[in-house]
């Protein structure tokens, strides 16, 4: 689903690469977190995927596509095919919670139909049924990353891309809205998060990609942030 060959990502006017000559294959139904300090290219390598921004170099697969050389004409097409969700929300304040997901599906032209039988699905799925009508600021910070979600999910997207989305919540929201990812995730699709929350990554307990530096310093199945053997260790004849 995702495939990245030796991606390199230089901004202009840094002393040093974003991301430096990654490679990385993440497939179809998993859920990796992305971790690292900030600045470590956890970010870039989610706008990567995003395409709001190309690589100098290399070969970025999504979902059939090579980003690198999407066309422009394109872009939209293929973000249609995703679902994001960011640490801010990013909901529309003058909009209630039904028309907010509602304007996610009217942009990419889905009928009144399809988009009156979808909202309130993603709105159960994600427990708000009973807040259709309400504005975002009369929500709480838990409630309001819900209607992000609620939104990334509408479309029935196969990868969904999450940016800290965990970052301005209390513990208990953040519990949720992990329990809630996680459901999503064993109905089929992908997850890519990138956290620093190592609470979180420890608690969940799933594969585990660190960046440091823009490079990729440890991609482990669990996690542990210590190195588990693969398999069985062999034993020599000197040993015990």
């Amino acid at each position: 689903m995702i495939r990245l060959d030796n991606v390199t990502k230089t901004y202009r006017g840094a002393g040093a690469s974003a991301l430096y000559e990654v490679q990385l294959q993440i497939d179809r139904g998993e859920f990796v977190f992305l971790v690292g300090a900030s600045g470590s290219g956890k970010s870039s390598l989610l706008k990567l995927m995003l395409r709001e921004e190309k690589p100098d170099s290399g070969d970025l697969f999504v979902l059939g596509e090579n980003l690198r050389t999407l066309p422009q004409r394109r872009v939209a097409s293929y973000r249609r095919k995703l679902g994001v969700v960011f640490q801010d929300f990013r909901l529309l304040p003058n909009k209630t919670v039904f028309q907010n997901i509602a304007f996610a599906l009217q942009v990419i032209g889905k009928s009144r139909a399809f988009i009156e039988t979808s909202v309130p699905d993603v709105l159960r799925l994600v427990g708000l049924e009973g807040k259709f009508f309400d504005f975002p600021a009369a929500l709480s910070g838990g409630e309001q990353q819900r209607v992000a979600l609620a939104r990334a999910l509408v479309n029935r997207p196969e990868l969904l891309l999450a940016d800290e989305p965990t970052g301005n919540l209390d513990p208990d929201n953040s519990k949720e809205i992990m329990g809630l990812l996680s459901r999503i995730n064993l109905s089929g699709t992908t997850i890519v998060m990138a956290t620093h929350d190592r609470g979180i990554v420890d608690q969940m307990q799933r594969r585990v990609v660190e960046i440091q530096a823009g490079r990729i310093v440890r991609d482990a199945e669990t996690a542990s942030y210590r190195e588990v053997p693969s398999g069985p260790v062999e034993l020599s004849e000197d040993q015990p």
